[in-house]
């Protein structure tokens, strides 16, 4: 998801890697914040298969600072990744976000609603954070208050992410 994220935001525009930072911690750091660990050597890794250039200019102090940009290998991974996002891109709703947040650098609106697709498929199969006996347990077999609203919240955030495919779905589709 890193990666994705690097390479989406440097498809806007070459940043260097503070920037980059500030724009992934917006995007998520409130859900999964972003180390120095895990952004420079992923960064690092985007650099060597040719998938980064990296410029050095002047910084504000005495520092020479590294502005990244996006290569043409670079900018045809993220489109497949767009295109094909893993399972787990569309079933987790915090990674989904992030493929929403780059899905309009995809030029060809079918591939845009063929991601959404899946997305309502898996939105539109049954499932639950509790079960019993194999079967999804609803908010009102629930007793537990806690517990109830974690259900009741999620088929509430649920059923407006469903309305909003349907609306976009329909958009793309025109």
């Amino acid at each position: 998801m890193l990666e994705l994220t690097i390479l989406g935001f440097l498809a806007e525009q070459p940043l260097h890697g503070y920037e980059l930072k500030e724009r992934i911690q917006a995007l998520s750091g409130h859900v999964r914040p972003v180390s120095d660990g895990a952004l420079y050597p992923a960064i690092t890794r985007l650099l060597k298969a040719g998938k980064l250039a990296e410029h050095t200019e002047p910084g504000a102090s005495a520092a020479p600072r590294r502005t990244l940009s996006l290569t043409e290998a670079g900018r045809a991974d993220l489109l497949e990744r767009l295109r094909h996002p893993k399972e787990a891109d569309v079933t987790d709703g915090q990674r989904f976000f992030t493929v929403l947040a780059f899905l309009s650098l995809l030029p060809d609106r079918a591939d845009q609603a063929a991601v959404l697709r899946r997305r309502k498929e898996f939105l539109d199969t049954p499932a639950s954070f509790f079960y019993q006996e194999g079967a999804p347990i609803r908010a009102e077999e629930m007793a537990d208050p806690f517990r109830q609203g974690m259900l009741r919240v999620a088929r509430a955030t649920g059923a407006e992410e469903r309305r909003w495919l349907d609306e976009t779905l329909t958009t793309l589709a025109g």
